[in-house]
């Protein structure tokens, strides 16, 4: 028998840990040059699996974070970890087994597909870098025909160009592209925000369909709640540059804990009389990341801050009725309570 008890063997495993990351950019101004911190201790886990939603205004970070964990950008501090293995200590074939797990769909299936090439040339431009995958034609023009069956689409449509299909067409055509590595991990990047609602529902649920067939892990990035709340398992909410309270998605959206979290769901709409809240206004605009407030980043906007949110960046701490439940917070809301530091 076994020594591994039944909660251990059916914990999925981690597939991406980020600790402490930063990162910094350069931007010229009329005072000379300034510092921006786009991400600023950024703490993150993905399991193999299972979607994790990430959500937060526009301008909190959301795209340059999913940049850095595409490899696309380097950080300027702290760990990325893939499978255990820091991608940025790699080189030549290494790191292209590595990025070959990752994949990306991108917000706007208009500007991200080449309209002089046909679908059959989109799905397998990767392979021209990936020479190792599928390396004869004839393979290669069989499995793009699956891959369009795959994501709904025809697989006459193959000689078709972009132009040539609708928005939700040209979304599965990026999925499809996405898809022709076999990646273990998708990074979705606001990918249904320009498509029509009856289109976003078709798109979000072939995602789903194909993370069941394909155990693909997803990062959502999102900034429309509803959405993330039909496909995520886990929620991260971003306020500039920190992750401010992460959890499950039923904890996140029916406990938030923090005062920013709060604001947001109380804005999500809900057709159930007994899910409503009362809508929490915030004040004043969100702070430049080139002069972000000390302490707390929130402070500025929170109805809540004290003193001590001025000096001190707040601690992590966790719900007691909810693990994996945590927050960034002097004065947590609802169930969780200063008396309980998050455990590392």
């Amino acid at each position: 028998m076994s020594d591994t008890t039944p909660a251990q063997a059916t914990t999925p495993a981690q597939v991406l840990e980020v600790r402490d990351v930063g990162k910094t950019f350069t931007v010229p101004g009329k005072g000379g040059r300034r510092q921006l911190r786009a991400l600023d201790g950024i703490n993150l886990d993905l399991r193999r699996g299972e979607t994790l939603g990430l959500v937060g205004e526009s301008g909190c970070g959301k795209s340059t974070l999913a940049r850095t964990l595409m490899m696309l950008e380097r950080p300027d501090s702290g760990s990325v970890r893939w499978d255990g293995t820091d991608p940025y200590q790699l080189k030549g074939n290494d790191l292209l087994a590595l990025r070959r797990k990752v994949q990306m769909v991108f917000q706007d299936p208009y500007a991200s597909l080449n309209n002089r090439m046909t679908a059959a040339e989109i799905i397998s431009e990767p392979w021209r870098t990936h020479k190792d995958i599928y390396p004869r034609k004839r393979d290669r023009a069989a499995r793009v025909r699956e891959l369009l069956h795959l994501v709904g689409l025809r697989p006459s449509d193959e000689h078709r160009s972009p132009q040539e299909f609708s928005g939700g067409q040209r979304q599965r055509l990026g999925i499809a592209r996405a898809l022709a590595l076999n990646p273990e991990v998708i990074i979705c990047d606001e990918p249904v925000s320009a498509l029509d609602l009856s289109v976003q529902a078709q798109v979000l649920n072939l995602l789903n369909d194909l993370q069941a067939e394909l155990d693909i892990s997803y990062i959502f990035i999102s900034h429309d709640l509803s959405v993330v709340r039909h496909v995520a398992d886990r929620v991260a909410v971003m306020y500039l540059g920190r992750i401010v309270e992460t959890g499950s998605t039923e904890a996140v959206f029916d406990h938030p804990a923090h005062p920013y979290t709060e604001a947001l769901m109380s804005a999500a709409p809900t057709l159930d009389p007994a899910t409503r809240r009362e809508r929490i206004l915030l004040s004043g605009e969100v702070p430049s990341p080139l002069n972000p407030p000390s302490g707390c980043r929130f402070r500025t906007r929170c109805a809540h801050a004290t003193d001590i949110c001025a000096t001190t960046v707040p601690p992590t701490v966790s719900d007691q009725a909810e693990p994996g439940h945590i927050v960034e917070c002097f004065h947590p809301r609802g169930r969780v309570s200063l008396g309980m530091p998050a455990v590392a």
